[in-house]
């Protein structure tokens, strides 16, 4: 795949093997450690032509979390790459957008991802997690103490079973939204 670099109308620089020039009056420069380089801004919309949906979502996702801007309108400040492929597969897949980085139990825990009306907390568990496992068990008992219901996922959950991360999570969706509304009182006759 050659180097694709965007110039203005009126360089020199020309295409060759290995190298695609693209000219554009549409430039945007800011400086960087006295380099020109393109703006944040713009260097998102090149990229959005080069990257598929997941991949320009993740960078996003990054961009937002680090006060970058707001590039694509499902960016949350997602704490990793992982974590954002979670959340576009359950959105991609018809569920609703869960919210991320929520802080649960005043501020004692931190979810991943969570759906309010199903008191659900979504952890994405990263290479990391053995070892923190004794801190990560503590964690989910606090969370299932406090009434909440927990899923969690690894990246081989999120890459071989995506289908079945789907169902558990729409299985307990669902199931809370029946719950909830058998316990409304149902209109008089």
């Amino acid at each position: 795949m050659p180097i694709e670099v965007i110039v203005p109308p009126n360089s020199g620089i020309r295409s060759r093997p290995g190298l695609e020039v693209h000219r554009t009056a549409d430039l945007e420069f800011v400086s960087v450690r006295g380099l020109r380089a393109t703006s944040v801004a713009r260097t998102f919309r090149d990229l959005k032509r080069r990257l598929t949906e997941i991949d320009y979502l993740i960078l996003a996702d990054q961009a937002l979390k680090l006060g970058h801007g707001k590039f694509h309108p499902l960016a949350q400040p997602a704490d990793s790459p992982m974590e954002t492929r979670l959340r576009h597969l359950l959105i991609k897949a018809g569920l609703p957008e869960p919210q991320v980085q929520v802080d649960l139990l005043g501020k004692r825990f931190r979810a991943d991802l969570y759906y309010p009306s199903a008191k659900l907390v979504i952890e994405y568990d990263g290479g990391n997690h053995r070892e923190r496992m004794t801190e990560d068990l503590r964690r989910q008992n606090a969370i299932l103490s406090a009434g909440y219901q927990l899923l969690r996922f690894t990246a081989a959950d999120i890459y071989q079973r995506p289908d079945a991360v789907v169902a558990q999570v729409a299985r307990l969706l669902q199931t809370t939204a029946i719950g909830i509304a058998s316990e409304r009182p149902s209109a008089p006759a």
